[in-house]
């Protein structure tokens, strides 16, 4: 995941404007609702699953980079309505977009640890 980033008014990026604290906070508060959006195949959640490449906050506005385990998943739709679902009720979220992508593609490798036992990755 990268970190969080706040962006000028003239487009340039800073660090967050919230203090470090705020910040972390809120991410881990993000990450936490994106912990509840589960693959419903695979019944693990998308955080575990490594499909979360990424998470950038701008002025409250949460943008999620993700990807489906393959090319042809059609759950894109739904676990972006679960995600916009979920984020909305998140202190200090403004709004929501998601990009979906398939570079870097996922892998196995890309799971937590938690899920690769859960699966039967050894």
């Amino acid at each position: 995941m990268s970190e969080i980033d706040s962006t000028n008014g003239d487009g340039t990026k800073e660090a967050a404007a919230l203090d470090g604290d705020a910040a972390v906070g809120l991410k881990e508060r993000i990450l936490e609702a994106l912990s509840n959006v589960h693959d419903p195949e695979l019944g693990i959640n998308i955080v575990d699953l490594g499909l979360v490449y990424d998470v950038r906050i701008e002025d409250g506005m949460v943008h999620v980079t993700y990807t489906l385990t393959t090319m042809g998943c059609p759950i894109g739709p739904l676990i972006e309505s679960q995600m916009e679902q979920l984020l909305a009720e998140v202190e200090g979220v403004k709004g929501f977009e998601a990009e979906m992508v398939l570079r870097p593609p996922w892998t196995p490798e890309m799971m937590s640890e938690e899920a690769k036992a859960a699966l039967g990755f050894f």
